[in-house]
């Protein structure tokens, strides 16, 4: 029987493969996301899309108006959107604190309140029992990410995540986090990434290899399936276990 999906982020990398495998089974996919013109060029067969900026209380409702007209029941929720704030505004100033206090809203909004205000409007809409929500964290939220702001943003799900959980069981829903590591082919690292930086995060990885979206979103199907309904509250790892080291 086909499923409802809603997907954040869902029209490039981590959140796109996501979307291209619960399409693949035949199930209903909504891709949500701030770009419209890539969210349409997704390519996803039979998606639809709602471009809307997920910090936005008033766009995220509108998006979750637009889930209960055309899904109802929201069967499983991807929280995918985010990033290092690469497609925000700079902090227009040349104080070094104002720098600060911009890097790090950024990151938060993008990264942490997108996810808590998509699932607060919908979770009423979850599908019980059975039904899925599932964030995108990062390696980063346990070794950092450089400045501090982007895991601290990621960090921040992970309670969120256990708190939810909590709150959804009795209701037959589950609540689960994935945080990848290196992982190719996203908005993320980008084309451009050094290609000494590139050789060190495959070198800290005990299998050898960067990450695929294709990993990350083989581990959110099967968290989604029937077989992974007594897992819940957990966070998976998908980081070719770079973050133990070497």
């Amino acid at each position: 029987m086909a499923r409802n999906i809603v997907i954040s982020g869902g029209g490039t990398g981590i959140g796109l493969a996501a979307a291209q495998a619960f399409a693949k089974e035949g199930d209903r996919v909504l891709l949500l996301g701030r770009r419209g013109d890539v969210l349409e060029g997704a390519g996803v067969p039979g998606a639809l899309t709602y471009a809307a900026d997920l910090s936005d209380p008033g766009a995220v409702q509108g998006a979750a108006d637009f889930v209960a007209t055309e899904f109802g029941t929201v069967d499983v929720l991807v929280n995918s959107a985010g990033g290092a704030g690469n497609l925000e505004p700079g902090a227009g100033s040349d104080d070094p604190l104002d720098t600060v206090a911009h890097q790090w809203t950024v990151n938060f909004r993008i990264n942490l309140l997108t996810a808590a205000l998509l699932t607060e409007a919908l979770k009423d809409r979850l599908a019980e029992p059975g039904g899925r929500v599932l964030f995108v964290s990062s390696i980063a939220a346990y070794r950092g990410s450089g400045s501090g702001a982007y895991g601290a943003a990621k960090a921040g799900l992970h309670p969120y995540a256990h708190d939810l959980a909590r709150e959804l069981g009795p209701r037959g829903i589950t609540v689960n986090v994935v945080a990848p590591g290196y992982v190719e082919d996203t908005g993320f690292f980008g084309e451009a990434i050094e290609e000494a930086r590139r050789e060190r995060l495959v070198r800290e990885t005990p299998t050898g290899r960067a990450g695929t979206p294709g990993d990350v979103a083989a581990t959110l199907h099967w968290l989604a399936s029937p077989g992974a309904g007594h897992v819940t509250s957990q966070i998976i790892q998908i980081n070719g276990g770079a973050e133990r080291g070497r």
